[in-house]
Protein backbone atom coordinates (compact mmCIF):
# COMPACT_ATOMS: atom_id res chain seq x y z
CA UNK A 1 0.00 0.00 0.00
CA UNK A 2 1.41 3.35 -0.91
CA UNK A 3 0.57 5.95 1.94
CA UNK A 4 1.28 9.86 1.24
CA UNK A 5 1.13 11.39 4.57
CA UNK A 6 -0.19 15.06 5.22
CA UNK A 7 1.41 16.79 8.33
CA UNK A 8 4.31 14.28 8.33
CA UNK A 9 6.87 16.03 10.14
CA UNK A 10 4.38 16.52 13.55
CA UNK A 11 5.46 14.05 16.22
CA UNK A 12 2.49 11.72 15.67
CA UNK A 13 2.24 11.37 12.30
CA UNK A 14 5.76 11.08 11.79
CA UNK A 15 5.89 8.32 13.99
CA UNK A 16 2.84 6.48 11.98
CA UNK A 17 5.44 7.12 8.79
CA UNK A 18 7.83 5.19 10.54
CA UNK A 19 5.55 2.32 11.67
CA UNK A 20 3.86 2.18 7.92
CA UNK A 21 7.23 2.13 6.97
CA UNK A 22 8.25 -0.88 8.84
CA UNK A 23 5.24 -3.21 8.37
CA UNK A 24 6.07 -3.16 4.77
CA UNK A 25 4.29 -0.05 3.25
CA UNK A 26 5.19 2.76 0.74
CA UNK A 27 5.91 6.20 2.49
CA UNK A 28 5.48 9.73 1.13
CA UNK A 29 4.95 12.73 2.86
CA UNK A 30 4.32 16.81 2.97
CA UNK A 31 4.14 19.18 5.32
CA UNK A 32 4.26 22.92 5.30
CA UNK A 33 8.02 22.73 6.93
CA UNK A 34 9.93 20.07 6.39
CA UNK A 35 13.17 20.41 8.98
CA UNK A 36 15.26 18.09 11.26
CA UNK A 37 14.94 15.93 13.25
CA UNK A 38 11.68 14.71 12.11
CA UNK A 39 12.97 15.21 8.03
CA UNK A 40 16.01 13.81 9.00
CA UNK A 41 14.43 10.54 10.87
CA UNK A 42 12.06 10.18 7.44
CA UNK A 43 14.73 10.42 5.01
CA UNK A 44 16.87 8.09 7.06
CA UNK A 45 13.94 5.33 6.40
CA UNK A 46 13.80 6.10 2.42
CA UNK A 47 10.73 8.48 2.69
CA UNK A 48 10.04 10.91 0.44
CA UNK A 49 9.45 14.38 1.78
CA UNK A 50 7.61 17.68 -0.29
CA UNK A 51 7.63 20.74 1.15
CA UNK A 52 4.29 22.48 1.23
CA UNK A 53 0.59 21.47 0.07
CA UNK A 54 0.86 21.92 -3.59
CA UNK A 55 -2.03 20.28 -5.42
CA UNK A 56 0.62 19.19 -8.33
CA UNK A 57 1.38 16.47 -5.61
CA UNK A 58 -1.35 14.35 -7.17
CA UNK A 59 0.52 13.96 -10.14
CA UNK A 60 3.68 13.69 -8.68
CA UNK A 61 4.68 11.99 -5.71
CA UNK A 62 1.56 11.15 -4.50
CA UNK A 63 0.85 9.93 -7.63
CA UNK A 64 -0.83 6.08 -7.88
CA UNK A 65 -1.04 6.74 -3.96
CA UNK A 66 -3.96 4.28 -2.29
CA UNK A 67 -4.56 6.62 0.43
CA UNK A 68 -4.10 9.79 1.60
CA UNK A 69 -3.29 10.00 5.70
CA UNK A 70 -4.69 13.53 6.80
CA UNK A 71 -3.30 15.36 9.98
CA UNK A 72 -5.60 17.01 12.42
CA UNK A 73 -3.53 20.41 11.69
CA UNK A 74 -4.92 20.64 7.94
CA UNK A 75 -8.35 22.25 7.33
CA UNK A 76 -10.75 23.09 4.30
CA UNK A 77 -8.79 25.64 1.77
CA UNK A 78 -5.89 23.64 1.69
CA UNK A 79 -4.95 23.24 -2.09
CA UNK A 80 -4.28 19.58 -1.47
CA UNK A 81 -7.03 18.75 0.24
CA UNK A 82 -9.22 20.25 -2.19
CA UNK A 83 -7.78 18.90 -4.71
CA UNK A 84 -8.24 15.24 -3.29
CA UNK A 85 -12.01 15.80 -2.57
CA UNK A 86 -12.37 17.15 -5.85
CA UNK A 87 -10.90 13.98 -7.12
CA UNK A 88 -12.29 11.36 -5.29
CA UNK A 89 -9.19 9.93 -3.51
CA UNK A 90 -9.42 8.06 -0.81
CA UNK A 91 -8.41 9.60 2.64
CA UNK A 92 -8.42 8.90 6.03
CA UNK A 93 -7.07 9.80 9.85
CA UNK A 94 -4.00 8.90 11.11
CA UNK A 95 -5.97 7.47 14.41
CA UNK A 96 -8.31 5.81 11.96
CA UNK A 97 -5.39 4.26 9.45
CA UNK A 98 -3.19 3.14 12.64
CA UNK A 99 -6.68 1.52 14.39
CA UNK A 100 -7.45 -0.55 11.45
CA UNK A 101 -3.83 -1.67 10.79
CA UNK A 102 -1.71 -1.77 13.70
CA UNK A 103 -3.80 -1.98 16.52
CA UNK A 104 -5.93 -4.87 15.26
CA UNK A 105 -6.35 -7.81 17.60
CA UNK A 106 -3.51 -5.92 19.57
CA UNK A 107 -3.10 -5.76 22.94
CA UNK A 108 -3.54 -1.62 23.67
CA UNK A 109 -2.50 0.26 26.49
CA UNK A 110 -3.42 3.74 26.06
CA UNK A 111 -2.30 7.01 28.30
CA UNK A 112 -4.61 9.83 28.25
CA UNK A 113 -4.62 13.11 30.35
CA UNK A 114 -4.41 16.48 30.46
CA UNK A 115 -0.40 16.30 31.56
CA UNK A 116 2.22 13.59 31.48
CA UNK A 117 1.08 11.58 28.63
CA UNK A 118 4.41 11.53 27.32
CA UNK A 119 6.00 10.75 30.35
CA UNK A 120 4.05 7.89 31.41
CA UNK A 121 3.73 6.52 28.08
CA UNK A 122 7.14 5.96 27.87
CA UNK A 123 7.91 4.79 31.19
CA UNK A 124 5.15 1.90 30.51
CA UNK A 125 6.85 1.32 27.23
CA UNK A 126 10.07 1.07 28.83
CA UNK A 127 8.61 -1.09 31.93
CA UNK A 128 7.53 -3.64 29.21
CA UNK A 129 10.25 -3.43 26.90
CA UNK A 130 12.62 -4.07 30.50
CA UNK A 131 10.41 -7.27 31.12
CA UNK A 132 11.24 -8.64 27.78
CA UNK A 133 7.52 -8.00 25.81
CA UNK A 134 9.15 -6.06 22.98
CA UNK A 135 6.05 -3.66 22.82
CA UNK A 136 5.17 -1.79 19.89
CA UNK A 137 4.54 2.32 20.77
CA UNK A 138 4.15 5.64 18.96
CA UNK A 139 4.83 8.24 21.58
CA UNK A 140 4.93 12.36 21.39
CA UNK A 141 8.36 12.45 22.61
CA UNK A 142 11.27 10.54 22.12
CA UNK A 143 12.39 8.20 25.05
CA UNK A 144 15.89 8.41 25.67
CA UNK A 145 15.66 4.40 26.36
CA UNK A 146 14.60 3.74 22.94
CA UNK A 147 15.97 7.28 20.67
CA UNK A 148 13.05 6.91 18.65
CA UNK A 149 9.56 8.12 19.27
CA UNK A 150 7.72 4.96 17.66
CA UNK A 151 8.25 1.47 16.17
CA UNK A 152 5.86 -1.24 15.20
CA UNK A 153 7.15 -3.69 18.19
CA UNK A 154 7.53 -7.52 17.93
CA UNK A 155 4.21 -8.36 20.35
CA UNK A 156 1.23 -8.31 20.84
CA UNK A 157 1.71 -5.54 23.80
CA UNK A 158 1.47 -2.01 22.09
CA UNK A 159 1.74 1.68 23.96
CA UNK A 160 -0.06 4.90 22.66
CA UNK A 161 -0.20 8.09 23.76
CA UNK A 162 -3.77 8.68 23.92
CA UNK A 163 -4.42 12.50 22.76
CA UNK A 164 -8.41 14.09 23.45
CA UNK A 165 -7.30 16.65 20.55
CA UNK A 166 -9.21 15.89 17.65
CA UNK A 167 -8.73 13.54 15.41
CA UNK A 168 -9.22 15.22 11.42
CA UNK A 169 -11.15 18.24 9.88
CA UNK A 170 -13.76 15.74 8.82
CA UNK A 171 -13.63 13.80 12.13
CA UNK A 172 -13.99 15.51 15.44
CA UNK A 173 -13.83 12.92 18.00
CA UNK A 174 -10.64 12.71 20.00
CA UNK A 175 -7.91 10.92 18.51
CA UNK A 176 -8.28 8.29 21.56
CA UNK A 177 -11.51 6.64 20.66
CA UNK A 178 -9.49 5.31 17.59
CA UNK A 179 -7.47 3.26 20.01
CA UNK A 180 -10.01 0.57 21.82
CA UNK A 181 -7.43 -0.15 24.74
CA UNK A 182 -7.65 -2.85 26.57
CA UNK A 183 -5.72 -1.07 29.47
CA UNK A 184 -6.34 2.56 29.30
CA UNK A 185 -4.76 4.91 32.13
CA UNK A 186 -7.00 8.39 32.71
CA UNK A 187 -4.03 10.35 35.18
CA UNK A 188 -5.95 13.56 35.27
CA UNK A 189 -8.37 15.76 33.41
CA UNK A 190 -8.79 19.70 33.46
CA UNK A 191 -10.01 22.55 31.21
CA UNK A 192 -7.12 23.08 27.73
CA UNK A 193 -7.08 23.01 23.66
CA UNK A 194 -9.65 26.64 24.41
CA UNK A 195 -9.66 26.31 20.12
CA UNK A 196 -11.99 23.23 20.39
CA UNK A 197 -13.46 22.62 23.72
CA UNK A 198 -15.94 25.50 25.37
CA UNK A 199 -15.47 24.22 28.67
CA UNK A 200 -14.00 20.86 31.13
CA UNK A 201 -17.46 19.85 30.78
CA UNK A 202 -17.07 19.00 27.03
CA UNK A 203 -13.29 17.37 27.37
CA UNK A 204 -14.85 15.01 30.08
CA UNK A 205 -17.36 14.15 27.81
CA UNK A 206 -14.79 12.88 24.92
CA UNK A 207 -12.87 10.62 27.94
CA UNK A 208 -16.15 9.15 28.71
CA UNK A 209 -16.45 8.19 25.19
CA UNK A 210 -12.50 6.89 25.92
CA UNK A 211 -13.86 4.83 28.70
CA UNK A 212 -16.68 3.15 26.63
CA UNK A 213 -14.45 1.59 24.32
CA UNK A 214 -12.38 -0.74 26.97
CA UNK A 215 -13.68 -3.77 27.04
CA UNK A 216 -15.57 -5.50 30.08
CA UNK A 217 -12.00 -7.69 30.84
CA UNK A 218 -10.05 -4.40 30.04
CA UNK A 219 -8.90 -2.54 33.30
CA UNK A 220 -8.88 1.24 33.56
CA UNK A 221 -6.49 3.05 35.85
CA UNK A 222 -7.42 5.97 37.42
CA UNK A 223 -6.05 9.03 39.16
CA UNK A 224 -8.56 8.90 42.13
CA UNK A 225 -7.69 12.45 43.20
CA UNK A 226 -9.22 14.14 40.05
CA UNK A 227 -12.65 14.74 40.67
CA UNK A 228 -13.17 15.90 37.09
CA UNK A 229 -12.06 11.92 36.03
CA UNK A 230 -14.67 10.79 39.21
CA UNK A 231 -17.46 12.84 37.17
CA UNK A 232 -16.32 10.43 34.04
CA UNK A 233 -16.34 7.50 35.35
CA UNK A 234 -19.80 8.70 36.80
CA UNK A 235 -21.56 8.53 33.67
CA UNK A 236 -20.84 5.02 33.44
CA UNK A 237 -18.20 2.10 33.96
CA UNK A 238 -18.27 -1.48 32.46
CA UNK A 239 -14.69 -2.46 32.81
CA UNK A 240 -12.51 -3.12 36.10
CA UNK A 241 -10.96 -0.29 37.71
CA UNK A 242 -7.58 0.22 39.72
CA UNK A 243 -7.00 3.88 41.37
CA UNK A 244 -4.00 5.79 42.12
CA UNK A 245 -3.05 8.47 44.12
CA UNK A 246 -0.27 10.33 46.34
CA UNK A 247 0.23 8.62 50.10
CA UNK A 248 -1.04 12.13 51.08
CA UNK A 249 -4.73 11.97 49.35
CA UNK A 250 -7.09 11.58 51.63
CA UNK A 251 -10.91 10.42 50.68
CA UNK A 252 -13.57 12.62 50.85
CA UNK A 253 -17.21 11.62 49.71
CA UNK A 254 -15.11 10.67 46.62
CA UNK A 255 -16.32 7.08 44.80
CA UNK A 256 -13.44 4.63 46.41
CA UNK A 257 -10.25 5.42 48.06
CA UNK A 258 -7.09 4.77 45.83
CA UNK A 259 -6.24 1.06 45.72
CA UNK A 260 -2.64 2.15 45.18
CA UNK A 261 -0.56 4.89 46.69
CA UNK A 262 2.96 6.34 46.44
CA UNK A 263 4.69 9.01 48.75
CA UNK A 264 7.08 11.39 48.56
CA UNK A 265 10.30 9.01 49.29
CA UNK A 266 9.13 6.97 46.36
CA UNK A 267 7.33 4.46 48.73
CA UNK A 268 4.70 2.02 46.42
CA UNK A 269 1.96 0.42 48.96
CA UNK A 270 -1.29 -1.48 47.63
CA UNK A 271 -4.26 -1.52 50.40
CA UNK A 272 -1.53 -0.49 52.81
CA UNK A 273 1.08 -3.36 51.76
CA UNK A 274 4.24 -1.64 50.72
CA UNK A 275 5.43 -2.53 47.42
CA UNK A 276 8.78 -1.61 47.14
CA UNK A 277 10.39 2.15 45.94
CA UNK A 278 10.73 3.67 42.93
CA UNK A 279 14.33 5.26 42.80
CA UNK A 280 15.82 6.81 39.47
CA UNK A 281 18.77 7.39 38.12
CA UNK A 282 21.28 9.73 39.46
CA UNK A 283 21.15 11.75 36.30
CA UNK A 284 17.10 11.38 35.58
CA UNK A 285 14.77 14.23 35.67
CA UNK A 286 12.00 12.94 36.65
CA UNK A 287 11.57 15.30 39.29
CA UNK A 288 8.33 16.55 41.50
CA UNK A 289 5.06 14.68 42.34
CA UNK A 290 3.33 14.57 39.51
CA UNK A 291 6.61 12.00 37.85
CA UNK A 292 5.81 9.67 41.05
CA UNK A 293 2.55 9.24 40.20
CA UNK A 294 3.30 8.86 36.21
CA UNK A 295 5.48 6.19 37.40
CA UNK A 296 2.95 4.58 40.08
CA UNK A 297 0.17 4.95 37.00
CA UNK A 298 2.88 2.99 34.70
CA UNK A 299 3.54 0.34 36.74
CA UNK A 300 -0.23 -0.49 37.89
CA UNK A 301 -0.64 -0.47 33.57
CA UNK A 302 2.02 -2.96 33.12
CA UNK A 303 1.19 -4.73 35.77
CA UNK A 304 -2.56 -5.73 33.94
CA UNK A 305 -0.01 -6.89 31.24
CA UNK A 306 1.23 -9.46 33.29
CA UNK A 307 4.55 -7.50 34.68
CA UNK A 308 5.32 -7.67 38.00
CA UNK A 309 5.23 -4.22 40.21
CA UNK A 310 9.01 -5.34 41.49
CA UNK A 311 9.75 -6.00 37.72
CA UNK A 312 8.56 -2.70 37.10
CA UNK A 313 10.82 -1.05 40.14
CA UNK A 314 13.70 -2.36 38.56
CA UNK A 315 12.91 -0.82 34.95
CA UNK A 316 12.14 2.07 36.69
CA UNK A 317 15.69 2.35 38.04
CA UNK A 318 17.00 2.30 34.39
CA UNK A 319 14.38 4.87 32.84
CA UNK A 320 16.29 7.93 31.73
CA UNK A 321 13.72 9.75 30.91
CA UNK A 322 12.28 11.88 27.54
CA UNK A 323 14.03 14.50 25.45
CA UNK A 324 12.54 17.92 26.11
CA UNK A 325 11.28 17.28 29.68
CA UNK A 326 13.72 19.26 32.16
CA UNK A 327 16.63 18.28 29.80
CA UNK A 328 19.87 19.48 30.16
CA UNK A 329 21.23 21.97 27.19
CA UNK A 330 24.19 23.21 28.44
CA UNK A 331 26.26 24.98 31.26
CA UNK A 332 27.89 28.34 29.94
CA UNK A 333 29.46 30.76 32.93
CA UNK A 334 28.30 28.63 35.84
CA UNK A 335 24.83 29.17 34.39
CA UNK A 336 22.55 25.99 33.84
CA UNK A 337 20.22 25.91 30.36
CA UNK A 338 16.93 23.44 30.32
CA UNK A 339 14.67 22.69 27.56
CA UNK A 340 11.19 21.21 28.81
CA UNK A 341 8.12 21.19 26.66
CA UNK A 342 5.54 22.81 29.47
CA UNK A 343 2.56 25.01 27.82
CA UNK A 344 -0.14 24.61 30.75
CA UNK A 345 -0.29 26.31 33.91
CA UNK A 346 -0.31 23.33 35.74
CA UNK A 347 2.42 21.88 34.08
CA UNK A 348 4.25 24.90 34.37
CA UNK A 349 3.67 24.90 37.91
CA UNK A 350 5.07 21.43 38.50
CA UNK A 351 7.72 21.71 36.38
CA UNK A 352 9.08 24.71 38.40
CA UNK A 353 8.36 23.12 41.57
CA UNK A 354 10.34 19.84 40.45
CA UNK A 355 13.18 21.86 39.60
CA UNK A 356 12.58 23.96 43.04
CA UNK A 357 12.75 20.82 45.17
CA UNK A 358 16.47 19.47 42.95
CA UNK A 359 18.65 23.06 42.57
CA UNK A 360 17.18 23.85 46.43
CA UNK A 361 17.39 28.01 47.08
CA UNK A 362 19.86 28.71 43.77
CA UNK A 363 17.94 31.19 41.59
CA UNK A 364 15.35 29.52 38.28
CA UNK A 365 15.05 32.08 35.63
CA UNK A 366 11.78 31.11 33.85
CA UNK A 367 11.07 31.47 30.39
CA UNK A 368 7.77 31.20 28.57
CA UNK A 369 6.95 31.27 25.16
CA UNK A 370 2.89 31.03 25.58
CA UNK A 371 2.66 29.12 22.26
CA UNK A 372 -0.16 26.96 22.06
CA UNK A 373 -3.60 27.82 20.78
CA UNK A 374 -5.03 27.75 24.15
CA UNK A 375 -2.24 29.84 25.51
CA UNK A 376 -2.82 32.34 22.29
CA UNK A 377 -6.52 33.44 23.25
CA UNK A 378 -5.24 34.20 26.33
CA UNK A 379 -7.79 31.30 27.79
CA UNK A 380 -5.20 30.44 30.73
CA UNK A 381 -3.24 33.83 31.36
CA UNK A 382 -5.23 34.57 34.61
CA UNK A 383 -3.09 31.25 36.16
CA UNK A 384 0.19 31.87 34.86
CA UNK A 385 0.99 34.28 37.69
CA UNK A 386 0.63 31.45 40.34
CA UNK A 387 1.77 28.74 37.83
CA UNK A 388 5.23 31.16 37.72
CA UNK A 389 5.68 32.04 41.41
CA UNK A 390 8.39 29.50 42.31
CA UNK A 391 10.49 31.21 39.64
CA UNK A 392 12.62 33.79 41.00
CA UNK A 393 12.49 35.99 37.54
CA UNK A 394 10.26 35.12 34.84
CA UNK A 395 10.74 36.40 31.15
CA UNK A 396 7.72 36.18 28.90
CA UNK A 397 7.74 36.20 24.54
CA UNK A 398 4.79 38.32 24.24
CA UNK A 399 5.07 37.88 20.03
CA UNK A 400 1.80 37.14 18.22
CA UNK A 401 -0.62 36.69 21.13
CA UNK A 402 -4.03 37.93 21.72
CA UNK A 403 -3.94 39.67 25.24
CA UNK A 404 -1.51 41.99 27.22
CA UNK A 405 1.12 39.89 28.92
CA UNK A 406 2.03 43.08 31.17
CA UNK A 407 -0.69 42.95 32.65
CA UNK A 408 -1.84 39.36 32.94
CA UNK A 409 1.62 39.05 34.54
CA UNK A 410 1.67 42.15 36.95
CA UNK A 411 0.81 40.24 40.12
CA UNK A 412 4.60 39.04 39.99
CA UNK A 413 5.76 42.68 39.99
CA UNK A 414 9.31 42.97 39.34
CA UNK A 415 9.76 39.58 38.73
CA UNK A 416 7.96 39.52 35.80
CA UNK A 417 9.38 40.65 32.21
CA UNK A 418 7.75 40.73 29.12
CA UNK A 419 9.49 41.31 25.59
CA UNK A 420 7.56 41.06 22.02
CA UNK A 421 11.08 40.72 19.98
CA UNK A 422 13.23 37.55 20.25
CA UNK A 423 16.96 39.37 19.96
CA UNK A 424 15.71 41.93 22.91
CA UNK A 425 14.42 39.14 25.00
CA UNK A 426 17.79 36.92 24.66
CA UNK A 427 19.33 39.78 25.71
CA UNK A 428 17.98 40.57 28.49
CA UNK A 429 17.61 37.02 30.31
CA UNK A 430 21.48 36.98 29.66
CA UNK A 431 21.90 40.28 31.51
CA UNK A 432 20.37 39.03 34.36
CA UNK A 433 21.91 35.68 34.42
CA UNK A 434 25.01 34.54 37.19
CA UNK A 435 26.89 31.94 37.82
CA UNK A 436 24.90 29.30 39.88
CA UNK A 437 21.31 30.27 38.33
CA UNK A 438 19.28 27.63 36.15
CA UNK A 439 17.20 29.13 33.17
CA UNK A 440 14.41 27.02 32.35
CA UNK A 441 13.13 27.58 28.88
CA UNK A 442 9.51 26.47 28.70
CA UNK A 443 7.82 26.10 25.17
CA UNK A 444 5.75 23.83 22.95
CA UNK A 445 8.20 24.19 19.96
CA UNK A 446 11.48 25.45 18.79
CA UNK A 447 11.09 28.88 20.34
CA UNK A 448 13.89 29.80 17.88
CA UNK A 449 16.29 27.81 18.65
CA UNK A 450 16.54 30.14 22.22
CA UNK A 451 18.51 27.38 24.09
CA UNK A 452 21.80 27.25 21.91
CA UNK A 453 21.94 31.42 21.69
CA UNK A 454 21.84 32.02 25.45
CA UNK A 455 24.49 29.49 26.16
CA UNK A 456 26.62 31.18 23.09
CA UNK A 457 26.10 34.39 24.49
CA UNK A 458 26.83 33.71 27.94
CA UNK A 459 29.73 32.31 26.46
CA UNK A 460 30.96 35.26 24.74
CA UNK A 461 29.95 37.47 28.25
CA UNK A 462 32.44 35.27 30.06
Amino acid sequence: MHLHILGICGTFMGGLAAIASAAGHRVTGCDANVYPPMSTQLETLGIALTEGFDAAQLAGVARGADVFVVGNALSRGNPLIEAILDAGRAYTSGPQWLCENVLADRWVLAVAGTHGKTTTAAMLAWILEHAGLRPGFLIGGVPRNFAVSARIGASAFFVIEADEYDTAFFDKRSKFVHYRPRTAILNNLEYDHADIFADVAAIETQFHHLVRTVPSSGRLVVNAEEASLARVLARGLWSEVERFAGAEFTATGGPMPPDWRIGSDGTVTRGGARQGVVRWPRDSAQLGRHNRLNALAALVAARHAGVTVDAGLHALAEFRGIRRRLEVVGTARGVTVYDDFAHHPTAIATTIDGLRHAVGSARIIAVLEPRTNTMKVGAMKDALPESLALADKTFCYAANLGWDAVAALAPLGAKAVVHDDFDTLAGAIVAEARAGDHILVMSNGGFGGIHGKLLLRLDSAA
